[in-house]
C-alpha cells in the first residue's frame, strides 16, 4: 500500500504572489479528530492577514506536524489526513518524512499563479492565473486593492476552474492612467481583457468598486457573462462610508491611513502594520494619487454614492449572488435591499467589507454555486 494512495498531504498554501512562508497561530483540530471538506483546520498568518485554512476532503486527522507559531515555508507539510483503517505505521513513516522535510528545508517550491499582461486601450492590464479546468472565472478588486486581495479566494477556486485576478487601472502593476475615471472606462478595460484572453463565457466576481464594475460589463455583454458574484459592491443602495473614501485616499503617511482601515474589517486587529506599509508604499507610486482622486469622483456624488449599478443591472437577466459582510462599515449591508428579488443574498456574521479575506469561504461557496449552476 502506497501512503500517497491514502494519506493525504495538508501544505503550507501560497496565499498571494509574495509569500514565501507562513505562519500557524492556531490549530483548530487535534489527532484523532474527524474532518469534512471546507471544515477549518488551522488559522494562519501570512504577514499581510490572518487567515483559516480549508479541509481539501474528508478524513481523520492523524499528525499534526507543523507547531503552533512554526514558520513553515510554502509547501511544506503541516498534518497529514487519512482514513481511521490506515495502519500506524504508514502514518508514522510519512510524518517522519514530513517533518525532515521540515526541518532540512527542503520543501519543494510552488508555483503559485502564472502572472502576464495585456494591453487594452493603451493601457497595461496586470493579472494572475491559476488552474486550467474548462470554467473560467475573473476576480475583480475594489477601490485601492489589487489582485492580492483575492489571495484566499483564487487557490481553492483553482480546483474548478481557471481563475484570473486583473489588476483595474490605477491599481496594482497595471497603468495608473483611469482616464475619465468613468464606471465605463472600467468596464472597458475589464470586456478588453477578456477579448485578449479569448474568453468567450465567464463568471464574474467583484469586490466594492470591482463588483460596480463587473455590473456594468455584464450589462454591455450579458451574453459573454454567465454569472455574477456581487462581494459588498458598490452601487447599491443609498449608503456609503465618504469620509472613509476621502480619508483613504488623501492619507499621506501611515499613521494618518491605519486609522482609517480599521473600518474594513469586523476585526481590527487584521489592519497589521505590514498592510499599513504596502498601501503606502503603492499610494506613493507615480500616478497613483491622481487615479485615486479621479476614482473617488466616481464614487461619490458629495456624501452620496455616485453609482447606480442597480440600473444597469437590469440589462443583464443571468444569475446574480451578493455576499456581504454583516459588520460592513464602508458599504453597509443594509445596501443589500436593493437586489431584493433580484439576487440571492448571503450575509456573513463576523466579516466587514473585506468579507472575501475575514471570510473568503462564503465567497468560494458563491463563486461554486454559480459554477455548479
Amino acid at each position: 500500500m502506497s501512503t500517497e494512495d491514502v494519506i493525504t498531504k495538508v501544505t503550507m498554501p501560497k496565499w498571494g504572489l509574495s509569500m514565501k512562508s507562513g505562519k500557524i497561530t492556531a490549530w483548530f483540530v487535534a489527532e484523532g479528530d474527524e474532518v469534512a471538506e471546507g471544515d477549518d483546520l488551522a488559522d494562519i498568518d501570512t504577514d499581510k492577514i490572518t487567515g483559516a485554512l480549508e479541509s481539501a476532503g474528508a478524513g481523520v486527522v492523524r499528525r499534526i506536524i507543523a507547531e503552533t507559531n512554526e514558520d513553515v515555508p510554502v509547501g511544506g507539510t503541516i498534518a497529514l489526513i487519512a482514513p481511521a483503517d490506515v495502519p500506524e505505521e504508514l502514518v508514522d513513516e510519512a510524518a517522519r518524512a514530513a517533518r525532515e522535510e521540515l526541518d532540512s528545508g527542503a520543501v519543494d517550491e510552488v508555483a503559485g499563479p502564472a502572472l502576464g499582461t495585456v494591453q487594452v486601450d493603451g493601457r497595461t492590464l496586470s493579472y494572475a492565473t491559476l488552474g486550467t479546468a474548462e470554467e473560467t472565472v475573473l476576480l475583480v478588486h475594489g477601490y485601492g486593492g489589487d489582485k492580492n486581495s483575492w489571495l484566499f479566494v483564487q487557490e481553492p477556486l483553482s480546483a474548478r476552474a481557471t481563475v484570473h485576478a486583473i489588476d483595474l487601472p490605477g491599481h496594482g502593476d497595471s497603468t495608473k492612467d483611469v482616464g475619465d475615471g468613468s464606471l465605463d472606462t472600467l468596464a472597458g478595460a475589464l470586456l478588453g481583457f477578456l477579448e485578449q484572453q479569448g474568453i468567450e463565457r465567464v463568471h464574474l466576481v467583484g469586490h466594492s468598486l470591482g463588483g460596480a464594475v463587473v455590473t456594468a460589463a455584464a450589462a454591455r455583454e450579458p451574453g459573454r457573462i454567465a454569472s455574477l458574484t456581487l462581494v459588498a459592491p458598490a452601487g447599491y443602495g443609498d449608503a456609503i462610508n465618504a469620509d472613509y473614501l476621502r480619508g483613504f485616499a488623501s492619507a499621506s503617511s501611515r499613521r494618518e491611513l491605519k486609522p482609517h482601515l480599521v473600518h474594513l474589517f469586523a476585526d481590527p486587529g487584521q489592519v497589521t502594520r505590514q498592510l499599513a506599509d504596502d498601501l503606502m508604499k503603492f499610494k506613493r507610486l507615480d500616478g497613483v494619487q491622481q487615479a485615486l482622486d479621479r476614482l473617488l469622483g466616481t464614487l461619490l456624488d458629495g456624501d452620496r454614492p455616485g453609482i447606480d449599478a442597480a440600473g444597469l443591472l437590469q440589462k443583464f437577466a443571468g444569475p446574480v449572488t451578493v455576499v456581504w459582510g454583516r459588520a460592513d462599515q464602508v458599504l453597509p449591508a443594509a445596501n443589500a435591499t436593493a437586489l431584493e428579488g433580484r439576487a440571492q443574498v448571503a450575509y456573513v456574521d463576523h466579516a466587514g467589507h473585506m468579507v472575501h479575506m475575514e471570510q473568503p469561504s462564503a465567497v468560494v461557496d458563491a463563486v461554486t454555486g454559480a459554477l455548479d449552476g
